[in-house]
């Protein structure tokens, strides 16, 4: 063949640029470039054997071979492909962004099925080399009959010199990238082979990776015959032929983990579009915002990247699992996602399948299901927060834990609870803090549910949004009309004086008094917080530093009990002076009690608390 020397030709102005600053934001991306590029030559190779377009043995072993050569600074890959020949380099190589497998699978769309198998989309994969490399070189020699070795080489990306090979005998093509000086990290077999693992672990094809030994070193060699990847990873294989120990291991050794997910969702789809893949719940308890979950999104089982968010909607991201979709271009911006109808479509397919393993679990495995929930529910509860339809999906699987540790629906609570409270639901959000409104709702024969992770008051206002009519309210914000004793209801003149009394020695420390007769008597008085104010509160907090032009307090409420032995005494020592001093240090005593049964005394109040325990113990020990 003549010897060629030339200028590449840019088909898109201005694009090589592109392929260094934009395109390909992670340097090591060229590792997953050139390996794919072997494969899909190998696919191409496989097609046109099966087409009859090749004379060839499709049982032959492909493979391809990543070659680490510390002596020349070089990295070499190899593979027993297609190959091209002199007119074909010119074409796709010479040509950067005219895609070779785009190329081929137009020439051959009309003999091909609709499963396009050819990983393709790599224009301008094969010049993510010149990120690393002060040279690259080509070494090819085409299937074709009678073909010639080709050798291609350029310094800069922009200029090149093409030759008759001399080192190829055999069908394939050889790249030899000779690697910059701030490039030597990539001579370390460590380091390639973590690339490798990272991109190109389910690749279709054997990769090989060796380390070429020098001649002091070639006694000491040992040779690695065994493949670095798995070529048939499990999302593959139809989910009834996937045993549960080999989706716990296949998650094991993706994720690194010893943990074994609680379930998983096997995701087999080819119309309207090709989408396979594992998404795994792992247990998540209430710690959501420390935890990111990792979805790995492969194109043609390689590797793109973890937790796209224009793929895979938010709220899966606490989630792990692979998708493998091959409709997918590899290399593109997020903008372009965002705006294509078929990522729409398959964002919204994940989260029906999603949607439809839970009712499945709920309907078919509720005692499971109910086992799972403490793990699950934040996932649930974040997905129904960010995502309206999947909400309507799982909205009658959702469940509720009671202080009793049932699990219910929030039908099953309000019918359940309508005789007593009627579309109003009771919750704990602290069940140490609310301990004492727990007991004193078990003893009433009240149920209240249990919501106790972070987003909960979010989620109440969603759920109040969508059941128009209920009403949440937490354990310690409403004295429900049950605890009080009806057939007690004591003198109004009684209730004004202890009221007048609590009111006088506690001040404003307080916003509102009440007198109520509950029907327990061993309880002198208890903290009810308005949930309006409560919330408005939390959010203030949630939202530190912002000014909203208005202060939100908790609202408080002291409700005394007139049925309390101890009020009753408080009432008759109220008009003797000797005993004044004693009188409020027990009202003061009793709030502090009640204030610490709701939540923590702050320092002043605490030290307050602790200097009249003192002097209570010493007034016992003096009788």
């Amino acid at each position: 063949m003549t010897n060629q020397k030339g200028s590449i030709s840019i088909h898109t102005e201005n694009i090589f640029p592109i392929i260094k600053k934009w395109l390909y934001s992670d340097k090591d991306i060229f590792i997953r470039e050139l390996i794919s590029n072997g494969c899909d030559a190998v696919n191409k190779y496989k097609k046109l054997i099966s087409l009859g377009e090749a004379k060839g043995n499709t049982d032959e072993h492909y493979k391809i071979k990543v070659s680490i050569d510390k002596e020349n600074s070089a990295l070499i890959f190899e593979d027993n492909g297609i190959g091209m020949t002199a007119e074909e380099v010119e074409k796709y190589i010479n040509q950067v962004a005219f895609s070779g497998a785009e190329d081929f699978f137009n020439t051959y769309k009309d003999k091909m099925n609709e499963e396009n198998d050819i990983i393709g989309h790599f224009g301008l994969g094969f010049y993510s080399s010149f990120m690393v490399s002060k040279k690259v070189q080509i070494d090819t020699l085409s299937y074709k009959e009678n073909a010639t070795p080709v050798r291609w080489v350029s310094e800069d990306g922009l200029e090149f010199e093409l030759t008759q090979s001399d080192n190829r005998e055999t069908r394939g093509t050889t790249i030899t990238l000779f690697l910059a000086d701030d490039s030597k990290e990539f001579l370390e077999e460590y380091t390639v082979r973590n690339i490798i693992d990272k991109y190109c672990s389910f690749l279709p094809v054997d990769i090989y990776l060796e380390t070429i030994k020098t001649e002091e070193t070639k006694e000491d060699e040992v040779v690695d015959t065994t493949p670095i990847n798995d070529t048939n990873p499990l999302w593959l294989k139809a989910p009834k032929d996937c045993t549960d120990e080999e989706y716990k291991e296949f998650y094991r050794k993706v994720f690194k983990t010893f943990d074994e997910p609680l379930f998983w969702i096997h995701l087999n789809v080819d119309y309207p579009f090709n989408l396979k893949g594992i998404l795994y719940f792992p247990k998540l308890k209430n710690e959501f915002e420390l935890i990111e979950g990792k979805v790995k999104l492969y194109n043609n089982q390689v590797f793109v990247a973890d937790n796209i968010k224009e793929v895979i909607p938010e709220f899966l991201l606490l989630l792990k699992g692979v998708i493998d979709c091959p409709d997918l271009p590899l290399n593109v911006s997020r903008s372009f996602l965002q705006n294509d109808r078929d990522v729409s479509k398959i964002s919204k397919h994940i989260v029906k399948k999603v949607a439809d393993k839970l009712k499945s679990l709920y309907k078919n495995e509720r005692e499971n299901y109910e086992k799972f929930w403490d793990d699950i529910q934040v996932f649930i509860k974040f997905g129904c927060l960010k995502d309206e339809s999947f909400y309507d999906k799982v909205k009658d699987s959702i469940l509720f834990k009671t202080i009793n540790s049932q699990y219910i629906t929030l039908n099953d609570y309000l019918e359940n609870c309508k005789e007593k409270h009627e579309n109003k639901v009771f919750y704990v959000s602290n069940e140490e803090q609310q301990s004492q409104y727990i007991k004193l709702f078990k003893d009433y024969g009240l149920d209240a549910v249990i919501l106790d992770s972070t987003i909960e008051n979010h989620f109440i206002s969603m759920i109040e949004f969508k059941n128009q009519g209920v009403h949440f309210n937490r354990i310690d914000a409403d004295l429900s009309d049950i605890l009080k004793d009806n057939d007690n209801e004591g003198n109004k003149e009684i209730k004004t004086d202890i009221e007048n009394l609590f009111k006088d020695v506690i001040g404003d420390r307080i916003n509102n008094y009440s007198v109520e007769s509950l029907k327990s008597e061993d309880t002198p008085a208890i903290i009810l917080i308005s949930e309006q104010s409560r919330r408005m509160s939390e959010m203030r907090s949630q939202f530190a530093g912002m000014n909203f032009g208005m202060s939100f307090e908790e609202e408080k409420t002291l409700v005394i009990n007139n049925n309390s032995s101890i009020v009753k005494k408080l009432v008759s020592l109220k008009d003797d002076e000797t005993k004044k001093e004693k009188v409020s240090l027990i009202c003061n005593q009793i709030v502090d009690i009640a204030l610490l049964s709701n939540k923590e005394l702050d320092s002043k109040e605490l030290d307050e608390f602790i200097k009249r325990n003192n002097q209570l113990m010493s007034m016992v020990i003096s009788l």
